[in-house]
Order: C-alpha cells, then structure tokens, then sequence
C-alpha cells in the first residue's frame, strides 16, 4: 500500500500528501476529544489580545514567572503524540492545490469506490491519519471523517487518490 496520496485534476498545482509526517505539524486535531470539546470559531487577533492583557496583569501583580518544568512538559506531548488518535482537516491542502474555477466537486478514490462530496462540503471533512500513535497501515493511510464525527466508527477508507473535478 501506498502512504501518499495525489492531488490531482482540476487543480493549479497538483500535490502529494504524505500523512506520516502530519504528527509533527501544529495543525493536527486530537481526535479523541475533538467530537466531545468541538472548538468554537474564535477571532485569532482578538483571542491574541485578550490573553496578552491577561498575562501582562499577571506580570504586574504578580511578577515574571517561568515554567517549573519545561522537560516534563515535552515528555507529556511526546507521550501524547506516542499514543494519541489524530487528523487534519483538509481545507489548506484544497487551498494549496489552488483548484479552477469551475472546480465543483473534489472525488475520493478509494479501493472500494470513489465517494463525491460538493467542494463546499469536503472543506470541512477531516483525514484521519493515526489511532492510538500508530500509522493507518492496514486500510489507510487516512480515513475520512465527517466534520460531525458521524462516521467516526465507520469512515471512508483506503483512499487512494483525490480529484477535483
């Protein structure tokens, strides 16, 4: 089996996913609390401020402190990426590929069929790409998840390739 998946069809740039070296990116959802604690859309800039403001009283009233335990710290995300169950969402690779502007519809080819979602919808679709630290080697390398966590026991598997049409 394959580890990367094309990007291909009505795209600017065609690109090649490669899901085992997502854990190591920013941008991954822990899956095993993100249907639970769904994240509300938040204003980066005003989020940004407001915990600026926070810290800045803090410093003032209480004065500069730092982390106790830094090394204990990176063991419990290095833990966590050993053992935990995580996706990515798949709007910035649909933004990279740049897709043309008749592009309506973005087809995932799997080993059991091609599955079409509108271009609109698949923004919101999440790849899953680890369970519980280990690679999806048997039928992955991703499985899609609806945004919802509705097929969360029974996603869309061994993706091959994905077109936009």
């Amino acid at each position: 089996m394959e580890f990367i998946i094309p990007f291909k069809g009505k795209v600017k740039f065609k690109i090649i996913l490669d899901p085992s070296v997502w854990i190591f990116d920013d941008r991954r959802i822990d899956l095993e609390t993100y249907f639970i604690n769904r994240p509300k859309e938040v204003d980066e800039l005003e989020e940004y401020k407001r915990g600026m403001g926070e810290h800045w009283s803090r410093e003032i009233m209480e004065g500069a402190t730092f982390p106790p335990t830094l090394k204990s710290e990176k063991k419990y995300k290095k833990q966590q990426m050993l053992t935990g169950t995580f996706g990515m969402k798949l709007a910035p690779f649909i933004m990279n590929t740049e897709p043309e502007a008749d592009a309506t519809e973005i087809v995932f080819e799997t080993k059991n069929g091609e599955h079409r979602f509108s271009m609109e919808d698949a923004q919101n679709l999440i790849f899953k790409f680890s369970e519980k630290g280990k690679p999806l080697r048997e039928d992955g390398p991703v499985h899609i998840l609806f945004p919802d966590g509705s097929n969360e026991h029974d996603p869309i598997t061994d993706v091959e390739a994905i077109r936009v049409e």
